[in-house]
């Protein structure tokens, strides 16, 4: 159950391109689309261009075109503007060259399935073809313009909300993770990056079978200048002990992009630590190294460099099953590892952030209510929750949205989830066999519930729904047919009535209880899968 669903394969074939040979007939009357025959040229290596084709900077190879690709031209140039596909033809004896081209980045070619040839444009233009006549360059074929702003929600308690990243050891076996929490009022605080690095986007682009200087160039123009509504490295705000939720991300995912529920949260008053697991399954991650002595002594503004880990895909003949719980007994041991952390620093103990952030972590002092904690995650997240439950009883219960159960071990079955468990689902990602798992889970136990929200998608919880439009949210399954930020609260209003429920909140989050029971607009008890046995023939 991967965060976002992977690309398209391709294999090479003939260089043609809509059934034309190069060099031996006239251009296409048609910009390239998905479904025409590939434009590859085997055996040449990715990155160049095929010497058969004289066309300046005009022909761009693709490998392993994405959902995201094949309904929304990409943009290989100036990032302002939205582009549009231009048409192209190959070169010949019997046309004359073209005229001067604005330079496309050459580092953007790479081989595939199908060829778009773009140039970056916001209204119709026009452009000299291979026989000089003008040729209109289509609409942009999306919805969506970069004028429009589609934005992470913000939280609807009364708490402001601050985030800071903590990372501890310089070696893998430390802790990474972001903290959210509710935070000073503050209005010279600016708003933290959504994806912090560029080498998410490299991770992205691996985890969906992309060239990474492609996926980098698509999600650095996408997002890369999306934040998340928690303002970095704010002021804490003292006064209470706040109850303590460690989160854990899905597969392919990583520690910023489920910031709407954990922004949510922090604002209805808790701390909420959300961790970067280092067990491979993450696009991408790193810890801090210092930098040998060699390196050091080099100009440097640090001693300290980033070791990235990047996602580890299956290798041939490897069962996914062992793969996936080894993965999530790391997973489990590193939210109990943050929950001991954030506790250590709650007790007064100093912890040495490598980060070096500004934000001061001795105002966390006596901050956690430590009696009352809870785990929550998604997918590949909400089977670590099932397994951080079966080994940490300091977590008085847990929250599992759109739970992926391959990974879970048998032994969890035989009684070994004593604390209560809630599971959120969405309507289309779940199937017969998982719900049997989860129904075999909860038992006959009263404090273990599951609702499906309707009309909500696997993507429905984590923040690419909010930040997507159009046909790639439609393409990629990013949005289901309910509104995203309808989805959004009443997973997070069931959460809130069952932790304040389970760990004695003094709140009013009991407004919601229905939703625990499946009881409401858009909400079923139970799952809309179908599990009985079929009837014989």
């Amino acid at each position: 159950m991967r965060l976002l669903p992977p690309a398209l394969g391709a294999s090479p074939g003939p260089a043609r391109l809509g059934g034309v040979t190069p060099g031996t007939a006239a251009p296409p009357r048609h910009p390239l689309r998905h479904g025409q025959p590939a434009l590859v040229s085997p055996g040449i290596e990715p990155g160049l261009r095929h010497s058969s084709w004289k066309n300046g900077s005009g022909v761009v190879f693709l490998r392993d075109i994405p959902l995201l690709l094949m309904n929304r031209p990409i943009f290989l140039g100036e990032p302002q503007n939205p582009p549009s596909v231009r048409f192209v033809a190959p070169q010949t004896s019997r046309v004359p060259p073209r005229p001067p081209q604005p330079k496309i980045s050459s580092h953007l070619s790479v081989s595939a399935r199908c060829c778009l040839i773009l140039r970056i444009q916001d209204t119709p233009r026009k452009f000299p073809s291979r026989t000089g006549l003008p040729v209109k360059a289509p609409m942009e074929m999306w919805t969506n313009s970069t004028e429009r702003f589609y934005r992470i929600p913000e939280g609807k308690g009364p708490h402001s909300v601050g985030c800071t990243d903590l990372m501890t050891e310089n070696a893998v076996e430390g802790s990474f993770l972001r903290l959210y929490y509710p935070a000073r009022d503050a209005t010279d605080t600016e708003e933290a990056r959504w994806i912090p690095d560029r080498e998410y986007y490299q991770g992205l682009s691996d985890f969906l079978n992309m060239y990474r200087i492609v996926g980098e160039r698509l999600f650095h123009y996408y997002v890369g200048s999306v934040t998340c509504p928690a303002k970095s490295n704010a002021a804490f705000k003292p006064g209470e002990k706040y109850p303590l939720l460690i989160f854990s991300h899905g597969l392919g995912a990583f520690r910023t992009i489920y910031s709407a529920i954990c922004i949510e949260m922090a604002s209805q008053g808790f701390i909420v630590a959300a961790v970067e697991h280092r067990d491979e399954s993450a696009s991408a991650t790193y810890y801090c190294k210092r930098r040998s002595v060699s390196e050091s002594q080099e100009e440097s503004t640090s001693n300290m460099e980033k070791e990235w880990i990047y996602y580890r895909k299956l290798k041939t003949g490897e069962e996914e099953r062992c793969l996936r719980h080894k993965q999530v007994q790391q997973r489990a041991q590193e939210c109990i590892k943050a929950l001991n952390l954030i506790l250590k620093i709650s007790s007064g103990e100093e912890v040495t952030n490598v980060l070096h952030s500004d934000f001061d972590w001795n105002s966390l002092k006596d901050s956690v209510d430590t009696s009352r904690i809870a785990v929550m995650g998604h997918s590949f997240g909400g089977a670590t929750v099932i397994e951080s439950l079966s080994k940490e009883i300091r977590f008085r219960c847990g929250i599992a949205l759109d739970v992926w159960m391959l990974p879970v071990g048998d032994d969890i079955y035989q009684n070994s989830v004593q604390q209560p468990l809630l599971f959120i689902n969405s309507e289309k990602f779940q199937w017969a066999d998982n719900i049997l798992k989860i129904k075999k889970l909860i038992s006959n136990d009263a404090n273990k519930k599951m609702i499906t929200i309707k009309g909500s998608v696997h993507q429905s919880f984590p923040d690419f729904t909010f930040v997507s439009g159009g046909i790639i949210a439609r393409f990629f399954k990013l949005k289901g047919e309910i509104d995203p930020n309808e989805a959004i609260d009443i997973s997070n209003h069931a959460s809130l009535a069952f932790l304040q429920k389970h760990l004695s909140l003094k709140k009013d989050f009991d407004k919601w209880d229905s939703l625990v029971d499946g009881i409401g607009p858009n909400v079923i008890p139970g799952s809309n899968i179908d599990i009985s046995p079929a009837e014989p023939e």
